[in-house]
């Protein structure tokens, strides 16, 4: 791996689902057990997975010299996830880091969980499709043949084995470029405060990313004000923490409005980021002085919500798929059929 003149590495591979859900588990054990965090990440170096052992050695030797964890993690490029970064720092900062490595332990069991799921719904409608596409090409090639001079079929005036290799490469061009235009608006889109706000508002979608935000914001609280930290800056770290940017970007707005003598659920509710009955929830623990504990709650309850949406978003995910693929079949039947009782046609009245 290339190296800048300090040992760090100029990129780092991403480091696979189930190898970081592993290190979160032995992370949140070993913490807890009261082993010091460069002791830890130096075991995994030497005994962890593969995919961690180097950038965990790495990471051990910062913190000796003295590095702070989000420094050390931001220099590892590309190798962790912005929820993981940004939820690392909520935690060295609160001094939390069992807590949190235990929420991200939590979190990514359950994408891996989803990822599985949609994989298994999937795979039946993409052999399905597969096979449909076959049966297409192998359609043209045996009508495109039939009638010699004047084939029964053609694809785009190209008959036979030609016609039936341009449909094959018709279809694989169309699915090259809708992954390809994935892959470029998911990137250029990444922690952008406009893909956020459009993801939120994308129906099924939307509801699972802002369950899953407030989860992260409502842990992030309890933390900040059980460490002890300011109320603004608590709430900054939280916002950050959520890992999504239309969140943080009313961070600026709501510390201001606290600044200026404001109530907590004033401030968050002038943001119009949070439901009227979060903002209900805000001014009762207010009131009674319980807004750590009301936070410990509701994370609970938005984590549970999350999973719920979750598994929802992966059924829909995974019937959008198989829609897609009957509505190809069905096109292509239909099509296949009307130009095949045209050249029938064509051929009784010669």
């Amino acid at each position: 791996m290339p190296e800048n003149p300090d040992g760090t590495g100029m990129f780092s591979r991403r480091i696979p689902l189930p190898d970081l859900i592993d290190l979160c588990r032995v992370l949140r054990h070993q913490l807890g057990a009261g082993l010091a965090l460069h002791q830890v990440l130096k075991k995994q170096g030497e005994r962890g997975r593969n995919s961690v052992r180097v950038i965990a050695g790495r990471l051990a030797e910062k913190l000796l010299k003295g590095i702070s964890l989000s420094d050390a993690l931001d220099a590892e490029v590309g190798a962790f996830p912005p929820l993981f970064l940004s939820m690392a720092n909520l935690g060295e900062t609160t001094g939390h880091l069992t807590e949190v490595f235990g929420e991200l332990e939590r979190y990514y069991q359950l994408e891996l969980q989803m990822r599985r799921q949609f994989r298994s719904a999937s795979v039946m409608p993409s052999a399905q499709f597969v096979f449909a596409v076959l049966v297409v090409a192998a359609v043209i090639w045996i009508l495109g043949i039939i009638g010699g001079n004047k084939p029964l079929l053609t694809f785009f005036g190209i008959p036979g084995g030609l016609g039936a290799a341009a449909f094959l490469c018709s279809v694989s061009s169309v699915l090259a470029l809708i992954a390809i235009t994935y892959l470029l608006i998911s990137r250029i889109g990444r922690q952008k405060v406009w893909m956020d706000r459009f993801l939120l508002a994308v129906p099924a979608l939307g509801p699972c990313l802002y369950s899953l935000a407030m989860s992260r914001f409502t842990l992030a609280l309890q933390l900040t004000l059980d460490s002890g930290l300011s109320i603004t800056k608590g709430l900054r770290l939280s916002l950050e923490a959520t890992g999504n940017a239309h969140f943080a970007a009313h961070a600026d707005a709501i510390v201001n409005t606290l600044k200026n003598g404001q109530p907590l659920h004033e401030a968050i509710e002038a943001s119009k980021l949070f439901t009227s009955d979060f903002v209900e929830m805000i001014v009762s623990s207010e009131i009674a002085g319980s807004v750590p504990e009301m936070m410990r709650h509701l994370q609970q309850q938005y984590h549970e919500e999350t999973a719920r949406r979750m598994t929802m978003l992966t059924r829909v995910a995974a019937g959008a798929v198989w829609l897609a693929v009957a509505t190809f079949i069905v096109i292509a039947i239909f099509k296949l059929a009307s130009i095949y009782f045209d050249a029938l046609a064509g051929v009784g009245k010669i």
